[in-house]
């Protein structure tokens, strides 16, 4: 069966309610999407952040009057919004967005592959990690800055921190690169579920320990990594120095190049720091503390 979709730009703080009168007109589903490319970065729990201007797009059957859909959405919101009407052709829609991803290589042996696709190079070291809830699934240049870095590293039988876990994407890489034991750590609950499950997946749940922030054991780790925010980065520098041991290696991203400075800065009380590795807008920040 063919669809009718109905799409309109709005305000962030317009968007839920366009949503709703758009389920109200009959919609069977209704979509945001960013209209300008603005960055939304990894929100505290509970929140959901909605960019400036919104796509707000509903799904409707085919034989639904879309001018009187119209009618009402021009009377609550007023007669100058414009409104695209477009037919849209049927297709197996889970189908389609499983076929959006595809593995992709970070580095020499690493590889990030969803659980529906076959691994490229079946000896290479796949991660099998499909996109879901919580933060991180690689796409991310931040994340791929520290799967890069990661892929080059010797982490055999070594004690890694992942401080932000989210998705478990990193923990995981580190685990399967030979990692000894990975401490994760995030304040979003459904981020230590996925990381639990994703390592289960994996086959490393022997070598992955979630906790809080707060719980978890005071530690030395051969390697820190934090993929957060440059600002709970500063903050939580004495916390992750405290955690890592001496000549232990720091992999700090989720920086923009214009803060990079003063990140590396902090950190230099603890760590002697390497040049940053940029992609596009962000750094990452790699150490190694001293003795």
């Amino acid at each position: 069966m063919p669809w009718i979709q109905i799409k309109l730009q709005t305000t962030g703080e317009q968007a839920g309610h366009v949503e709703d009168l758009l389920m109200g007109l009959g919609s069977v589903s209704v979509t945001l999407e960013d209209s300008k490319d603005q960055p939304l970065l990894e929100p505290p729990p509970g929140a959901t952040p909605i960019w400036d201007d919104t796509t707000v797009t509903g799904l409707f059957e085919a034989d639904v009057d879309t001018d009187l859909i119209c009618a009402a959405i021009h009377s609550d919101l007023g007669s100058h919004l414009p409104i695209k009407v477009e037919a849209l052709e049927d297709k197996d829609w889970i189908r389609e967005w499983m076929d959006s991803f595809e593995p992709i290589a970070f580095g020499k042996r690493l590889w990030v592959c969803p659980s529906w696709k076959t691994p490229v190079d079946p000896n290479a070291v796949n991660m099998m990690l499909d996109p879901g809830l919580a933060f991180g699934t690689g796409t991310h240049e931040t994340t791929a800055l520290c799967l890069r870095w990661l892929d080059g590293a010797d982490l055999q039988d070594k004690i890694v921190v992942d401080y932000g876990c989210g998705s478990g994407i990193l923990a995981i890489a580190a685990a399967l690169l030979g990692a000894k034991t990975v401490y994760c750590v995030d304040n979003d609950p459904q981020a230590l579920t996925a990381t639990r499950d994703n390592a289960q997946r994996n086959q490393v749940s022997d070598r992955i320990e979630v906790f809080p922030p707060g719980a978890m054991p005071e530690i030395q780790a051969d390697v820190m990594l934090a993929n957060i925010l440059a600002g709970p980065l500063m903050s939580l520098s004495e916390h992750l120095a405290g955690l890592t041991a001496p000549a232990g290696r720091l992999v700090l991203s989720g920086i923009l190049q214009d803060q990079a400075n003063d990140v590396s800065t902090t950190y230099q009380q603890w760590f002697n720091m390497d040049p940053a590795a940029i992609d596009g807008d962000w750094v990452r920040l790699t150490g190694k503390k001293a003795n």
